[in-house]
C-alpha cells in the first residue's frame, strides 16, 4: 500500500510560483491559495506582504484620481488541434522552418528561439518545428526539452507563440515540437 507523501518546503514554493502565473478559463475565478507561506515553521507575516512592490496594474495611473488600470491582457496558448497536427505529422501541411537547438546552452537556445520564432512571425510562417532533443534516458541531460515549454508560456515568447505540441515520431518524437506562429496584427 503507498503511503502519501506530502510536498517539500521547495516543492510548495515551486508550485505556488507556478499557480501565480496562470489565467483562469473564461467565467471562473482564480482559487485562492490554500495556505499561507511559512518561514522557519511560522506562518509569513503579513508586514512582509505589505514591503513587496505593488502590481502595476494595481496601483493607480497618474492623472486619473480613482480609477485602476486594466491588467494586461494576456494572450492565450491552444494545443494544436488534433486534425492539423495529424496533417502536420503525415506532411500534407508543410512545416515552414525548423530550428535545431541541440548542444545549446539554455541562455544560447533562449536568444536562438526568441529570433528564429521573431523571423518566422515577420515572414508570415504559421508552423514551424523546434527540435530540442530527447536527452539522455537518466534524465541528466535533456534539459531544453523540459524547458522550452515553460519558455513558450513565458511572456518572452507568448507574442510569438499561438500553441505548440509534441511532435510526431518522424518529426523527432518526445525531442521536438510543433509551434504554431502568431499571427502580426
Amino acid at each position: 500500500m503507498r503511503r502519501k507523501r506530502g510536498l517539500s518546503e521547495e516543492d510548495k514554493r515551486l508550485w505556488a510560483s507556478v499557480a501565480r502565473q496562470t489565467v483562469p478559463l473564461k467565467g471562473r475565478a482564480m482559487p485562492e491559495p490554500e495556505a499561507k507561506p511559512r518561514v522557519n515553521g511560522a506562518p509569513a507575516s503579513d508586514a512582509a506582504s505589505a514591503n513587496s512592490p505593488p502590481q502595476p496594474w494595481t496601483t493607480r495611473p497618474a492623472g486619473l484620481p480613482g480609477r485602476e488600470a486594466q491588467p494586461p491582457k494576456r494572450l492565450s496558448q491552444h494545443p494544436i488541434e488534433r486534425p492539423l497536427r495529424r496533417k502536420l505529422a503525415k506532411g500534407r501541411v508543410e512545416i515552414d522552418a525548423r530550428i535545431d537547438l541541440h548542444e545549446m546552452t539554455q541562455t544560447a537556445a533562449h536568444g536562438a528561439l526568441a529570433r528564429f520564432l521573431a523571423q518566422a512571425q515577420a515572414m508570415g510562417m504559421r508552423h514551424v518545428l523546434v527540435i530540442t532533443g530527447r536527452g539522455s534516458p537518466d534524465g541528466a541531460r535533456g534539459i531544453l526539452r523540459r524547458v522550452v515549454p515553460q519558455w513558450f508560456a513565458g511572456p518572452a515568447f507568448r507574442s510569438f507563440v499561438a500553441g505548440f505540441e509534441a511532435a510526431e515520431r518522424r518529426h523527432g518524437g518526445d525531442g521536438a515540437l510543433y509551434v504554431r506562429v502568431r499571427r502580426l496584427k
